[in-house]
């Protein structure tokens, strides 16, 4: 059970839902902030004072997917992405881009909540803890802009790579005992 409120940005165009959403979190021992197009939202998730990023894909000014790619290079802040776009592939593009889950509308609140709160569980005392660069050999990782640098090359890798690449490096005694 979460003690504290804490605080979820939703990005959604959807205003009745937003409403919805911010009445039946609030029961649920949140607090919701709403921002109604990309541009807006992008920028109230940036400002980092949420625990927790829910983020449309079709959203005016900007679309959610663009959101997302420029919140990442910035910020580790988690995302769940709530989207009528609920196919594999916009799943999977949605993943491999950063957000830490995804859920497709229509949708149960109870699981938006339990998801939320599964979110927390997995990322507490993470937020708070500083995410510094790693540098091991020839190869430069920053948490922060969730960037890679090979030989002073740029590497592309998703979002789960990133995390396991992040995680194995800045632990490498844990890593050395784990068997692929």
């Amino acid at each position: 059970m979460v003690t504290n409120m804490a605080s979820i940005l939703l990005i959604d165009d959807d205003i009745e839902l937003s409403k919805l959403l911010e009445e039946y979190l609030q029961s649920e021992q949140f607090h919701l902030d709403a921002a109604h197009d990309g541009p807006g939202g992008l920028q109230k998730a940036l400002a980092g004072q949420y625990a927790v990023v829910v983020l449309d894909v079709m959203l005016p000014g900007m679309s959610g997917l663009d959101v997302l790619k420029q919140l990442r290079q910035k910020s580790t802040v988690p995302v769940l992405m709530l989207t009528a776009r609920g196919s594999e592939l916009d799943r999977i593009l949605g993943l491999e881009l950063g957000a830490d889950d995804y859920l497709a509308k229509p949708f149960n609140p109870r699981e938006l909540v339990a998801r939320l709160r599964a979110i927390l569980r997995r990322t507490a005392g993470v937020a708070a803890a500083p995410s510094l660069p790693v540098h091991l050999a020839d190869v430069d990782v920053h948490p922060e802009s969730r960037s890679v640098n090979c030989s002073g090359k740029p590497v592309t890798l998703t979002g789960a790579e990133f995390d396991l690449l992040y995680a194995f490096l800045r632990s490498p005694e844990k890593s050395s005992a784990v068997k692929i």
